[in-house]
Protein backbone atom coordinates (compact mmCIF):
# COMPACT_ATOMS: atom_id res chain seq x y z
CA UNK A 1 0.00 0.00 0.00
CA UNK A 2 1.67 3.32 -0.92
CA UNK A 3 2.45 6.12 1.85
CA UNK A 4 -0.21 8.99 2.06
CA UNK A 5 0.26 12.11 0.28
CA UNK A 6 0.64 14.98 2.37
CA UNK A 7 -3.03 16.12 1.48
CA UNK A 8 -3.87 12.86 2.89
CA UNK A 9 -1.99 13.25 6.10
CA UNK A 10 -2.87 16.93 7.06
CA UNK A 11 -6.42 15.82 6.88
CA UNK A 12 -6.36 13.01 8.89
CA UNK A 13 -4.48 15.40 11.35
CA UNK A 14 -7.55 17.74 11.35
CA UNK A 15 -9.64 14.86 12.00
CA UNK A 16 -7.73 13.33 14.91
CA UNK A 17 -7.74 16.74 16.44
CA UNK A 18 -11.46 17.67 16.19
CA UNK A 19 -12.37 14.19 17.80
CA UNK A 20 -10.03 14.73 20.10
CA UNK A 21 -11.64 18.00 21.15
CA UNK A 22 -14.82 16.23 21.53
CA UNK A 23 -13.00 12.74 23.41
CA UNK A 24 -10.47 13.19 25.67
CA UNK A 25 -7.47 11.57 26.81
CA UNK A 26 -7.38 7.46 25.17
CA UNK A 27 -10.73 7.87 23.42
CA UNK A 28 -9.21 8.69 20.45
CA UNK A 29 -6.50 6.30 18.60
CA UNK A 30 -4.60 7.08 16.27
CA UNK A 31 -1.41 5.08 16.65
CA UNK A 32 -0.79 2.89 13.73
CA UNK A 33 -0.45 -0.43 16.21
CA UNK A 34 -2.85 0.38 18.08
CA UNK A 35 -5.22 0.88 14.95
CA UNK A 36 -4.21 -2.87 14.17
CA UNK A 37 -7.27 -3.89 16.40
CA UNK A 38 -9.80 -2.69 14.53
CA UNK A 39 -9.03 -3.39 11.37
CA UNK A 40 -11.77 -6.14 10.62
CA UNK A 41 -14.53 -7.95 12.49
CA UNK A 42 -15.22 -11.39 12.66
CA UNK A 43 -14.92 -11.82 8.77
CA UNK A 44 -10.75 -11.80 8.84
CA UNK A 45 -10.81 -12.83 5.26
CA UNK A 46 -11.50 -8.99 4.80
CA UNK A 47 -9.64 -6.08 6.55
CA UNK A 48 -8.88 -2.22 6.38
CA UNK A 49 -6.95 0.14 8.53
CA UNK A 50 -9.14 3.51 9.45
CA UNK A 51 -8.01 6.41 9.57
CA UNK A 52 -9.08 6.31 13.23
CA UNK A 53 -10.75 5.08 15.80
CA UNK A 54 -12.96 7.28 18.46
CA UNK A 55 -14.53 5.63 21.77
CA UNK A 56 -17.11 7.83 23.50
CA UNK A 57 -18.59 7.14 26.74
CA UNK A 58 -21.90 9.15 26.31
CA UNK A 59 -24.59 9.69 24.50
CA UNK A 60 -23.74 13.51 24.22
CA UNK A 61 -20.35 12.58 23.09
CA UNK A 62 -21.77 10.20 19.99
CA UNK A 63 -23.49 13.54 18.97
CA UNK A 64 -20.56 15.26 19.46
CA UNK A 65 -18.27 12.83 17.11
CA UNK A 66 -21.41 12.41 14.77
CA UNK A 67 -22.04 16.21 14.17
CA UNK A 68 -17.90 16.39 13.85
CA UNK A 69 -17.62 13.99 11.23
CA UNK A 70 -20.82 15.41 9.03
CA UNK A 71 -19.36 18.92 9.21
CA UNK A 72 -15.90 17.01 8.21
CA UNK A 73 -17.24 15.03 5.45
CA UNK A 74 -15.62 11.85 7.61
CA UNK A 75 -17.78 8.31 6.99
CA UNK A 76 -18.09 6.84 10.30
CA UNK A 77 -18.42 3.08 11.20
CA UNK A 78 -20.26 2.00 14.58
CA UNK A 79 -18.81 -0.82 15.90
CA UNK A 80 -19.65 -3.00 19.04
CA UNK A 81 -17.98 -5.84 20.04
CA UNK A 82 -16.78 -6.74 16.77
CA UNK A 83 -18.50 -10.68 16.46
CA UNK A 84 -20.03 -9.84 13.00
CA UNK A 85 -19.48 -12.57 10.32
CA UNK A 86 -20.88 -10.77 7.31
CA UNK A 87 -18.13 -7.72 7.61
CA UNK A 88 -20.52 -5.09 9.53
CA UNK A 89 -17.53 -3.24 10.97
CA UNK A 90 -15.31 -3.59 8.49
CA UNK A 91 -13.25 -0.01 8.59
CA UNK A 92 -13.19 2.34 5.86
CA UNK A 93 -9.84 3.56 5.01
CA UNK A 94 -11.10 7.03 4.69
CA UNK A 95 -13.43 7.00 7.62
CA UNK A 96 -13.47 6.66 11.31
CA UNK A 97 -14.70 3.86 13.82
CA UNK A 98 -17.14 4.76 16.08
CA UNK A 99 -16.45 2.22 19.08
CA UNK A 100 -19.14 1.52 21.88
CA UNK A 101 -17.22 -0.95 24.12
CA UNK A 102 -17.64 2.08 26.61
CA UNK A 103 -21.15 1.44 26.78
CA UNK A 104 -20.77 -1.40 29.11
CA UNK A 105 -23.36 -1.10 31.72
CA UNK A 106 -27.08 -2.48 32.42
CA UNK A 107 -28.59 1.26 33.52
CA UNK A 108 -32.24 -0.79 34.75
CA UNK A 109 -33.63 -4.03 35.83
CA UNK A 110 -37.16 -3.80 35.87
CA UNK A 111 -38.55 -7.20 37.28
CA UNK A 112 -42.35 -5.58 37.29
CA UNK A 113 -42.37 -4.95 33.50
CA UNK A 114 -40.03 -7.63 32.95
CA UNK A 115 -37.98 -5.80 31.06
CA UNK A 116 -33.84 -4.71 31.79
CA UNK A 117 -32.36 -1.14 30.01
CA UNK A 118 -28.84 -1.66 29.06
CA UNK A 119 -26.20 0.15 27.28
CA UNK A 120 -25.12 -1.20 23.70
CA UNK A 121 -21.97 -2.71 24.73
CA UNK A 122 -23.22 -5.08 27.42
CA UNK A 123 -22.34 -8.41 26.03
CA UNK A 124 -25.95 -10.60 25.40
CA UNK A 125 -24.99 -13.12 28.15
CA UNK A 126 -24.77 -10.74 31.00
CA UNK A 127 -28.25 -9.67 30.67
CA UNK A 128 -29.38 -12.97 31.86
CA UNK A 129 -26.64 -13.10 34.39
CA UNK A 130 -28.53 -9.94 36.13
CA UNK A 131 -31.76 -11.64 36.28
CA UNK A 132 -31.19 -15.63 36.69
CA UNK A 133 -30.84 -14.54 40.73
CA UNK A 134 -34.83 -13.95 39.99
CA UNK A 135 -35.99 -16.37 37.83
CA UNK A 136 -35.66 -15.05 34.96
CA UNK A 137 -33.41 -14.49 31.38
CA UNK A 138 -32.77 -12.69 28.09
CA UNK A 139 -34.13 -15.44 25.35
CA UNK A 140 -32.10 -14.58 21.97
CA UNK A 141 -29.07 -16.96 22.74
CA UNK A 142 -26.27 -16.51 19.62
CA UNK A 143 -23.65 -18.99 19.65
CA UNK A 144 -21.36 -15.97 20.43
CA UNK A 145 -23.06 -14.62 23.63
CA UNK A 146 -20.44 -14.48 25.53
CA UNK A 147 -18.69 -12.07 23.25
CA UNK A 148 -21.47 -10.22 20.90
CA UNK A 149 -23.31 -7.10 22.51
CA UNK A 150 -26.64 -6.35 22.72
CA UNK A 151 -26.10 -3.30 20.16
CA UNK A 152 -24.86 -5.72 17.78
CA UNK A 153 -27.70 -8.11 17.96
CA UNK A 154 -30.20 -5.25 17.40
CA UNK A 155 -27.93 -3.81 14.07
CA UNK A 156 -28.45 -7.53 12.68
CA UNK A 157 -31.46 -8.79 14.08
CA UNK A 158 -29.34 -11.54 15.89
CA UNK A 159 -31.48 -14.84 16.84
CA UNK A 160 -30.23 -18.23 18.16
CA UNK A 161 -30.55 -21.58 19.25
CA UNK A 162 -34.05 -20.69 20.87
CA UNK A 163 -34.99 -18.17 18.38
CA UNK A 164 -37.76 -21.18 16.75
CA UNK A 165 -39.85 -20.48 20.43
CA UNK A 166 -38.84 -17.22 21.68
CA UNK A 167 -38.30 -15.25 18.33
CA UNK A 168 -34.87 -13.27 17.18
CA UNK A 169 -33.94 -9.84 18.85
CA UNK A 170 -36.64 -7.83 17.10
CA UNK A 171 -39.03 -10.34 19.08
CA UNK A 172 -37.73 -9.46 22.37
CA UNK A 173 -36.99 -5.58 21.94
CA UNK A 174 -38.76 -2.91 23.33
CA UNK A 175 -37.10 0.69 23.05
CA UNK A 176 -33.79 2.10 21.65
CA UNK A 177 -31.89 5.29 21.75
CA UNK A 178 -30.44 6.58 18.68
CA UNK A 179 -28.08 9.26 17.85
CA UNK A 180 -28.83 10.25 14.30
CA UNK A 181 -25.66 11.56 11.98
CA UNK A 182 -26.60 15.21 12.78
CA UNK A 183 -26.18 14.63 16.07
CA UNK A 184 -30.22 14.22 16.80
CA UNK A 185 -31.17 11.99 19.59
CA UNK A 186 -33.68 9.54 18.66
CA UNK A 187 -36.00 7.83 21.33
CA UNK A 188 -38.61 5.05 20.02
CA UNK A 189 -40.43 2.75 22.33
CA UNK A 190 -39.64 2.15 25.44
CA UNK A 191 -41.03 -0.40 28.88
CA UNK A 192 -44.47 -0.41 27.23
CA UNK A 193 -45.34 -3.57 25.21
CA UNK A 194 -45.94 -1.38 21.51
CA UNK A 195 -45.20 1.86 20.61
CA UNK A 196 -47.46 3.70 18.61
CA UNK A 197 -47.01 5.66 15.34
CA UNK A 198 -44.59 4.30 12.18
CA UNK A 199 -42.92 0.68 13.54
CA UNK A 200 -39.46 2.71 13.65
CA UNK A 201 -37.97 0.19 15.91
CA UNK A 202 -38.43 -2.51 13.26
CA UNK A 203 -37.17 -0.22 10.70
CA UNK A 204 -34.02 0.19 13.18
CA UNK A 205 -33.55 -3.27 14.15
CA UNK A 206 -31.25 -5.20 11.32
CA UNK A 207 -30.18 -2.06 9.54
CA UNK A 208 -26.77 -2.84 10.30
CA UNK A 209 -25.27 0.90 11.10
CA UNK A 210 -26.83 2.82 8.33
CA UNK A 211 -29.36 4.85 9.79
CA UNK A 212 -28.12 5.70 13.08
CA UNK A 213 -25.65 4.67 16.14
CA UNK A 214 -27.72 2.71 19.07
CA UNK A 215 -26.61 3.98 22.09
CA UNK A 216 -29.48 2.75 24.54
CA UNK A 217 -31.48 -0.42 24.42
CA UNK A 218 -34.89 -1.78 26.62
CA UNK A 219 -35.00 -5.78 26.19
CA UNK A 220 -38.17 -8.17 27.19
CA UNK A 221 -36.88 -10.71 29.75
CA UNK A 222 -39.25 -14.13 30.05
CA UNK A 223 -39.50 -16.34 33.04
CA UNK A 224 -37.50 -19.25 33.06
CA UNK A 225 -39.50 -22.37 32.27
CA UNK A 226 -40.25 -24.84 35.13
CA UNK A 227 -39.08 -27.74 33.32
CA UNK A 228 -36.33 -27.54 30.29
CA UNK A 229 -35.42 -31.37 28.56
CA UNK A 230 -33.03 -31.71 25.80
CA UNK A 231 -33.33 -34.97 23.27
CA UNK A 232 -30.13 -35.81 21.48
CA UNK A 233 -31.08 -37.67 18.22
CA UNK A 234 -28.99 -39.09 15.82
CA UNK A 235 -30.08 -40.12 12.19
CA UNK A 236 -28.23 -42.10 8.95
CA UNK A 237 -28.48 -39.20 7.34
CA UNK A 238 -29.44 -34.86 7.15
CA UNK A 239 -32.35 -36.06 5.20
CA UNK A 240 -32.97 -38.11 7.23
CA UNK A 241 -32.87 -35.91 10.42
CA UNK A 242 -34.96 -33.35 8.01
CA UNK A 243 -37.70 -35.19 7.77
CA UNK A 244 -38.13 -35.55 11.25
CA UNK A 245 -37.94 -31.57 11.63
CA UNK A 246 -40.37 -31.57 9.25
CA UNK A 247 -42.55 -33.61 11.18
CA UNK A 248 -42.20 -32.61 14.44
CA UNK A 249 -43.21 -29.06 13.37
CA UNK A 250 -46.38 -30.01 11.19
CA UNK A 251 -47.62 -31.89 14.65
CA UNK A 252 -48.33 -28.51 16.20
CA UNK A 253 -44.92 -28.82 18.33
CA UNK A 254 -42.90 -25.52 19.29
CA UNK A 255 -39.39 -26.41 20.87
CA UNK A 256 -37.45 -23.73 22.53
CA UNK A 257 -34.47 -25.26 20.36
CA UNK A 258 -34.00 -27.12 17.49
CA UNK A 259 -30.44 -27.39 16.11
CA UNK A 260 -29.04 -30.00 13.68
CA UNK A 261 -25.44 -30.70 12.75
CA UNK A 262 -24.36 -33.02 9.78
CA UNK A 263 -21.34 -35.19 10.54
CA UNK A 264 -18.54 -33.46 9.94
CA UNK A 265 -19.46 -30.83 12.19
CA UNK A 266 -20.40 -33.99 14.91
CA UNK A 267 -16.96 -34.92 14.87
CA UNK A 268 -15.33 -31.66 15.15
CA UNK A 269 -17.62 -30.73 18.27
CA UNK A 270 -17.59 -34.12 19.80
CA UNK A 271 -13.46 -33.82 19.29
CA UNK A 272 -13.54 -30.10 20.88
CA UNK A 273 -16.50 -30.75 23.55
CA UNK A 274 -16.64 -34.34 24.03
CA UNK A 275 -20.37 -33.94 24.53
CA UNK A 276 -20.92 -37.73 23.82
CA UNK A 277 -21.99 -36.85 20.25
CA UNK A 278 -22.65 -40.32 18.31
CA UNK A 279 -19.59 -39.55 15.97
CA UNK A 280 -20.81 -41.75 13.07
CA UNK A 281 -24.49 -40.38 12.96
CA UNK A 282 -24.80 -39.14 10.07
CA UNK A 283 -26.73 -35.85 11.34
CA UNK A 284 -28.02 -35.08 14.86
CA UNK A 285 -30.73 -33.39 16.38
CA UNK A 286 -31.08 -31.51 19.68
CA UNK A 287 -34.68 -30.86 20.83
CA UNK A 288 -35.50 -28.91 23.47
CA UNK A 289 -38.76 -28.35 25.66
CA UNK A 290 -39.86 -26.28 27.92
CA UNK A 291 -42.69 -25.74 30.38
CA UNK A 292 -44.68 -27.05 32.77
CA UNK A 293 -43.02 -30.71 33.63
CA UNK A 294 -46.26 -32.42 32.74
CA UNK A 295 -46.33 -30.40 29.19
CA UNK A 296 -42.58 -31.50 28.76
CA UNK A 297 -43.59 -35.24 29.74
CA UNK A 298 -45.87 -35.63 26.84
CA UNK A 299 -44.32 -33.06 24.23
CA UNK A 300 -40.93 -36.12 24.73
CA UNK A 301 -43.32 -38.90 24.35
CA UNK A 302 -44.79 -37.44 21.24
CA UNK A 303 -41.04 -36.58 19.46
CA UNK A 304 -39.26 -39.87 20.71
CA UNK A 305 -42.41 -41.47 18.30
CA UNK A 306 -41.74 -38.89 15.14
CA UNK A 307 -38.04 -39.46 15.69
CA UNK A 308 -38.40 -43.63 15.65
CA UNK A 309 -40.65 -43.62 12.73
CA UNK A 310 -38.25 -41.49 11.18
CA UNK A 311 -35.53 -44.08 11.33
CA UNK A 312 -33.53 -42.56 14.51
CA UNK A 313 -30.40 -44.48 15.61
CA UNK A 314 -29.19 -43.02 18.45
CA UNK A 315 -32.13 -41.47 21.18
CA UNK A 316 -31.19 -39.76 24.62
CA UNK A 317 -33.16 -38.18 26.76
CA UNK A 318 -31.55 -35.52 28.93
CA UNK A 319 -32.01 -36.92 33.33
CA UNK A 320 -30.55 -33.77 34.89
CA UNK A 321 -29.88 -29.74 34.24
CA UNK A 322 -25.78 -31.11 33.70
CA UNK A 323 -27.11 -33.44 31.28
CA UNK A 324 -28.60 -30.89 29.24
CA UNK A 325 -26.13 -28.42 28.71
CA UNK A 326 -23.69 -31.07 28.32
CA UNK A 327 -25.62 -31.92 24.95
CA UNK A 328 -25.84 -27.91 24.12
CA UNK A 329 -22.17 -27.72 24.93
CA UNK A 330 -21.19 -29.34 21.77
CA UNK A 331 -23.27 -27.17 19.71
CA UNK A 332 -22.33 -23.91 21.46
CA UNK A 333 -18.94 -24.69 20.70
CA UNK A 334 -19.03 -25.88 17.15
CA UNK A 335 -17.69 -22.78 15.45
CA UNK A 336 -14.83 -22.92 17.52
CA UNK A 337 -14.28 -26.26 17.31
CA UNK A 338 -13.93 -26.32 13.45
CA UNK A 339 -11.46 -24.08 13.69
CA UNK A 340 -9.46 -26.87 14.95
CA UNK A 341 -9.85 -28.66 11.61
CA UNK A 342 -8.61 -25.87 9.54
CA UNK A 343 -6.86 -22.75 9.41
CA UNK A 344 -9.57 -20.68 7.52
CA UNK A 345 -13.65 -21.07 7.38
CA UNK A 346 -16.25 -18.97 6.28
CA UNK A 347 -19.14 -19.35 8.44
CA UNK A 348 -22.50 -18.20 6.23
CA UNK A 349 -25.79 -17.56 7.35
CA UNK A 350 -29.10 -18.26 4.71
CA UNK A 351 -32.15 -19.00 5.38
CA UNK A 352 -34.96 -21.99 3.66
CA UNK A 353 -38.51 -23.18 4.11
CA UNK A 354 -37.83 -25.84 6.28
CA UNK A 355 -39.35 -28.91 3.44
CA UNK A 356 -35.82 -28.03 1.34
CA UNK A 357 -33.69 -28.85 3.90
CA UNK A 358 -32.78 -32.22 2.38
CA UNK A 359 -32.21 -31.04 -1.43
CA UNK A 360 -30.41 -28.14 -0.22
CA UNK A 361 -27.98 -30.20 1.74
CA UNK A 362 -27.61 -32.64 -1.24
CA UNK A 363 -26.79 -29.58 -3.07
CA UNK A 364 -24.30 -28.37 -0.71
CA UNK A 365 -22.25 -31.44 -0.95
CA UNK A 366 -22.36 -31.03 -4.66
CA UNK A 367 -20.50 -28.41 -4.25
CA UNK A 368 -18.40 -29.45 -1.82
CA UNK A 369 -16.94 -31.40 -4.75
CA UNK A 370 -16.92 -29.27 -7.43
CA UNK A 371 -14.93 -26.75 -5.65
CA UNK A 372 -12.90 -29.07 -3.52
CA UNK A 373 -14.02 -27.46 -0.46
CA UNK A 374 -14.96 -29.24 2.84
CA UNK A 375 -17.95 -27.98 3.99
CA UNK A 376 -19.54 -28.65 7.62
CA UNK A 377 -23.58 -27.48 8.74
CA UNK A 378 -24.41 -26.19 11.87
CA UNK A 379 -27.77 -24.79 11.62
CA UNK A 380 -30.97 -23.66 13.07
CA UNK A 381 -33.38 -26.46 11.68
CA UNK A 382 -36.59 -25.08 13.41
CA UNK A 383 -36.59 -22.35 11.57
CA UNK A 384 -34.46 -23.18 8.39
CA UNK A 385 -31.26 -20.96 9.28
CA UNK A 386 -28.36 -22.72 7.61
CA UNK A 387 -24.67 -21.73 9.17
CA UNK A 388 -22.50 -23.43 6.38
CA UNK A 389 -19.13 -23.68 7.35
CA UNK A 390 -16.67 -23.97 4.58
CA UNK A 391 -13.24 -24.75 5.08
CA UNK A 392 -10.00 -23.64 3.48
CA UNK A 393 -6.74 -21.98 3.72
CA UNK A 394 -5.57 -18.90 2.70
CA UNK A 395 -1.96 -19.75 2.30
CA UNK A 396 -3.12 -21.95 -0.73
CA UNK A 397 -2.91 -20.11 -3.62
CA UNK A 398 -6.46 -19.99 -4.90
CA UNK A 399 -8.65 -21.18 -2.43
CA UNK A 400 -10.24 -18.05 -0.81
CA UNK A 401 -11.28 -17.03 -4.15
CA UNK A 402 -12.93 -21.27 -4.26
CA UNK A 403 -14.90 -20.48 -0.55
CA UNK A 404 -15.71 -17.24 -2.05
CA UNK A 405 -17.21 -18.90 -4.95
CA UNK A 406 -18.53 -21.66 -2.84
CA UNK A 407 -20.19 -19.23 -0.61
CA UNK A 408 -22.34 -17.26 -3.13
CA UNK A 409 -23.35 -20.44 -4.97
CA UNK A 410 -24.72 -21.50 -1.88
CA UNK A 411 -26.96 -18.21 -0.72
CA UNK A 412 -27.89 -18.02 -4.45
CA UNK A 413 -29.31 -21.53 -4.10
CA UNK A 414 -31.31 -20.43 -0.92
CA UNK A 415 -33.25 -17.93 -2.43
CA UNK A 416 -33.78 -20.25 -5.77
CA UNK A 417 -35.59 -22.45 -3.29
CA UNK A 418 -37.43 -19.64 -1.78
CA UNK A 419 -35.37 -18.50 1.46
CA UNK A 420 -33.18 -15.21 1.72
CA UNK A 421 -29.42 -14.16 1.94
CA UNK A 422 -29.38 -14.12 5.74
CA UNK A 423 -31.05 -14.91 8.90
CA UNK A 424 -29.33 -13.26 11.49
CA UNK A 425 -25.15 -12.21 10.53
CA UNK A 426 -26.63 -9.44 8.33
CA UNK A 427 -25.68 -8.46 4.54
CA UNK A 428 -22.79 -6.47 5.58
CA UNK A 429 -20.02 -6.30 2.56
CA UNK A 430 -20.29 -10.40 2.60
CA UNK A 431 -23.24 -10.67 1.01
CA UNK A 432 -23.51 -7.38 -0.38
CA UNK A 433 -23.02 -8.00 -4.11
CA UNK A 434 -25.76 -10.60 -3.87
CA UNK A 435 -28.22 -8.70 -3.01
CA UNK A 436 -29.52 -8.52 -6.79
CA UNK A 437 -30.24 -12.32 -6.75
CA UNK A 438 -33.17 -11.64 -4.32
CA UNK A 439 -34.52 -7.67 -5.42
CA UNK A 440 -34.81 -5.99 -7.99
CA UNK A 441 -33.38 -2.39 -8.62
CA UNK A 442 -36.32 -0.91 -7.45
CA UNK A 443 -36.62 -2.72 -4.49
CA UNK A 444 -33.47 -1.68 -3.81
CA UNK A 445 -33.82 1.80 -4.69
CA UNK A 446 -36.64 2.04 -2.08
CA UNK A 447 -34.32 0.86 0.32
CA UNK A 448 -31.56 3.45 -0.06
CA UNK A 449 -34.24 6.11 -0.03
CA UNK A 450 -35.02 4.96 3.86
CA UNK A 451 -31.20 5.25 3.87
CA UNK A 452 -31.75 9.15 2.89
CA UNK A 453 -34.15 9.86 4.83
CA UNK A 454 -31.88 9.04 7.89
CA UNK A 455 -28.35 10.03 6.19
CA UNK A 456 -28.91 11.88 3.86
CA UNK A 457 -24.80 12.75 3.50
CA UNK A 458 -24.27 8.94 2.70
CA UNK A 459 -21.58 8.75 5.93
CA UNK A 460 -23.00 5.99 8.39
CA UNK A 461 -21.17 2.63 6.77
CA UNK A 462 -20.83 3.24 3.16
CA UNK A 463 -20.06 0.02 1.61
CA UNK A 464 -22.35 -2.27 3.37
CA UNK A 465 -25.63 -4.07 1.91
CA UNK A 466 -26.12 -1.99 -0.84
CA UNK A 467 -24.14 -3.17 -3.96
CA UNK A 468 -24.67 0.26 -5.80
CA UNK A 469 -24.86 3.41 -3.66
CA UNK A 470 -26.89 5.86 -5.27
CA UNK A 471 -26.65 9.83 -4.33
CA UNK A 472 -29.62 10.80 -2.39
CA UNK A 473 -30.64 13.64 -4.78
CA UNK A 474 -30.71 10.44 -7.79
CA UNK A 475 -33.01 8.53 -5.85
CA UNK A 476 -36.02 11.24 -6.75
CA UNK A 477 -35.85 10.16 -10.44
CA UNK A 478 -37.76 7.45 -12.15
CA UNK A 479 -34.77 6.80 -13.61
CA UNK A 480 -31.29 5.64 -12.08
CA UNK A 481 -27.67 5.65 -13.13
CA UNK A 482 -26.04 2.82 -12.45
CA UNK A 483 -22.49 2.61 -11.02
CA UNK A 484 -22.74 6.00 -9.32
CA UNK A 485 -20.19 5.64 -6.56
CA UNK A 486 -19.64 1.97 -6.82
CA UNK A 487 -17.20 0.85 -3.76
CA UNK A 488 -13.78 -0.73 -4.92
CA UNK A 489 -12.44 -3.95 -4.27
CA UNK A 490 -11.94 -4.47 -0.58
CA UNK A 491 -8.20 -5.49 0.66
CA UNK A 492 -7.88 -9.23 1.56
CA UNK A 493 -6.04 -10.49 4.04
Amino acid sequence: MPAPDRATLARREDIVARLRAVVSGEGVIADAHALAAYECDGLTAYRAMPLAVVLPSTTAEVGRVLTACRELGVKVVPRGAGTSLSGGALPLEDGVVLGLGKFNRILDIDLDNRCVVAQPGVANLAITQAVEHAGFYYAPDPSSQIACSIGGNVAENSGGVHCLKYGVTTNNLLGLEVVLMTGEVLRLGGKHFDADGYDLLGLLTGSEGLLGVITEVTVRILRKPDTARALLLGFPSSEAAGRCVAEVIAAGIIPGGMEMMDNPAIRAAEDFAGAGYPREAGALLIVELDGAAVEVDHLTRRVEAIARDCGVTELRVSASEEERLKFWSGRKSAFPAVGRISPDYFCMDGTIPRKQLSKVLARMQELSSEYGLRVANVFHAGDGNLHPLILYDANVPGELDRAERFGADILKLCVEVGGVLTGEHGVGVEKRDLMGTMFTEIDLQQQQRVKCAFDPDGLLNPGKVFPVLHRCAELGRVHVHRGAMRFPDLPRF
